[in-house]
């Protein structure tokens, strides 16, 4: 490893596709990697045996493996791989923790009161642009950096951290209202992955109105809460057609490896429509919440 990249104490909370692919290129450079997996589970029981995260060409990174978070040890990052409802029920061990930095790495239509509750001091955000898959064996097979996709992150320091791991990543200055903006997209993406996997085909022209009309809701609760649609890319969609969206839709749906990837993502997308419903309250404008509650998968 290079002088400019000391070797860190990191943690990987969740030891599922993206935390593993996380966890391999971290530790293969030479920083200190414990990934915590769920209690009792069987991602859990093939790191034990192993010892490591291994890919499907044998390569190993060797890790240490645990089942709960050691709230004493002062890592010098901790990165949660869960997502966003299943990490309510372990806020007060983040608290806890003495994790000098969290990395928080999922969808979230409410990335401030991770802040609130962590603090802002030791908080920062990132979304994973990365494609893996975990065999029956627990080998590892991750596309990185494919088609020129980067995850990207809020604070330079950990941008660096992962370039130099080989895992391509850019900085994103605003990622709570990144976050924000991109969980509309995220839903309507899930949702018709896992209609189109359940059907072994396509969703209907009707179908992809329904969510392409919950898209445009969404976005329109965003700015009922006083924020923009940011960054350009997905203004340019709130302001499109509800029909040209729902074309893109349909069209994403027939690409089997986007409804392949993306079809296990039921939970997060129902309980990301849950979280936007819950700030309608908060806003005086007229929300169509009819249309954001039927972007819920089936």
């Amino acid at each position: 490893m290079s002088s400019a990249f000391l070797p860190l104490n990191v943690a990987v909370l969740g030891a599922g596709q993206i935390g593993s692919t996380f966890a391999f290129g971290l530790a293969h450079i030479g920083h200190a990697v414990t990934v915590i997996a769920r209690p009792g589970s069987v991602r859990l029981q093939q790191l034990e045996c192993y010892g490591a995260i291994i890919d499907v060409k044998g390569d190993r990174a060797t890790v240490q493996v645990a089942s709960t978070l050691d709230e004493q040890t002062s890592y010098d990052l901790l990165i949660v791989t869960l997502l966003a409802h299943q990490t309510d029920a372990l806020l007060s061990t983040l608290q806890a923790s003495a994790a000098k930095c969290i990395l928080f790495m999922f969808n979230n239509f409410h990335p401030e009161r991770l802040q609130d509750s962590i603090g802002a001091e030791r908080c920062a955000f990132g979304m994973p642009f990365v494609q893996a898959k975990l065999g029956a064996d627990g080998r590892l097979k991750a596309t990185i950096g494919a088609g020129g996709q980067k995850t990207i992150i809020s604070q330079q320091r950990w941008v660096d951290m992962f370039n130099a791991a080989g895992l391509p990543a850019a900085l994103e200055r605003d990622m709570p209202l990144w976050l924000r903006c991109h969980v509309p997209l995220c839903v309507a993406f899930e949702s018709v992955s896992v209609t189109a996997m359940r059907r072994g085909g396509g969703v209907s022209w009707g179908e992809a109105l329904v969510l392409a009309r919950g898209v445009h809701a969404s976005f329109d609760l965003i700015k009922g809460l006083g924020h923009s649609v940011y960054p350009k890319t997905k203004r340019r969609i709130a302001n499109s057609p509800v029909q040209l969206v729902a074309a893109v839709l349909w069209f994403m749906s027939r690409i089997r490896s986007f409804r392949e990837l993306l079809a296990t993502g039921k939970a997060e997308s129902c309980a990301l429509v849950d979280a936007m419903l819950a700030s309608v309250s908060l806003t005086e404008q007229n929300v169509m919440i009819s249309e954001i509650q039927a972007m819920k998968p089936l």
